[in-house]
């Protein structure tokens, strides 16, 4: 194990405080109740906060379940624990909710968007993210799976920028190397591969895929990771049932594109 693995490794160790209860929702399958994790200054001033984007789900709406949130609070605020120990970024320890339909948005300079497959922008939500990014702001997009929710995710970008071509992005892109060297991804798998269910779902979200839109600069507006599930691994870098391997890839990809995000 090199160095910086161990590093790493042990950081993630130390995130396995006594966390929440996780229950059973109505769909059937686990997630946090309502004891979650508070930290004792919310709402602390500090150079860096989680933010989460809050969207509408259209006829997606079921259960009354919110996609957006799947993972929330805890992942956000254990990923938070992370950051504050690999890095020296002044990281506030609880997340903000971002709504569209407010000017809120433009406080926060890096966006965190779950499950994009199930999102259903309006033109005026469109219309103000396209703003947020081009004053320089940063979206990274988690969790969508298959072909049917990356078409979903894409019509929404679609509507932020019609003429921005999606790209793969490539080892040698900055992002992977900006704090970690990210040569060596992988693709991170959701809970349901603790639970086990079979991985990956559908042979077309077997493969993962990292791609992004740039501005006219070639700079990084929006970090898309497709066919992986970011925010789980965070969420359960705690879990023994959880490959170390894949979470501590998970740790890596938040903190590269957070640097990345606030230094571009």
């Amino acid at each position: 194990m090199t160095f910086r693995a161990f590093v790493c490794s042990a950081a993630l160790l130390l995130l396995a405080a006594p966390m929440p209860q996780q229950g059973v929702d109505e769909r059937g399958m686990i997630e946090m109740d309502g004891q979650f994790f508070a930290p004792a200054d919310p709402r602390e001033k500090a150079e860096w906060t989680f933010a989460r984007l809050e969207y509408d789900l259209g006829s997606q709406y079921r259960f009354g379940f919110r996609r957006w949130a799947a993972d929330y609070p805890k992942a956000d605020r254990q990923f938070v624990r992370g950051v504050r120990r690999l890095t020296r970024l002044e990281a506030r320890s609880t997340e903000q909710l971002i709504d569209l339909d407010t000017d809120e948005l433009y406080n926060w300079p890096w966006l965190y968007v779950e499950d994009g497959g199930g999102w259903r922008l309006s033109e005026k939500q469109a219309a103000r993210l396209r703003e947020y990014l081009l004053r320089g702001g940063f979206l990274m997009a988690d969790d969508s799976h298959g072909d049917y929710e990356w078409q979903v995710f894409v019509e929404g970008m679609r509507k932020v920028f019609p003429d921005r071509h999606i790209e793969d992005l490539t080892d040698k892109d900055e992002i992977f190397q900006v704090v970690y060297d990210l040569s060596d991804r992988v693709q991170v798998p959701g809970t349901r591969y603790i639970w086990g269910y079979r991985w990956p779902y559908t042979p077309d979200s077997a493969t993962p895929k990292w791609r992004a839109i740039r501005d006219d600069k070639g700079r990084i507006l929006v970090a898309i990771c497709h066919n992986s599930d970011i925010g789980d691994a965070w969420e359960w870098a705690d879990s023994p049932e959880y490959p170390e391997h894949e979470a501590s890839v998970a740790y890596r990809i938040g903190v590269n594109y957070i640097i990345y995000g606030m230094t571009h």
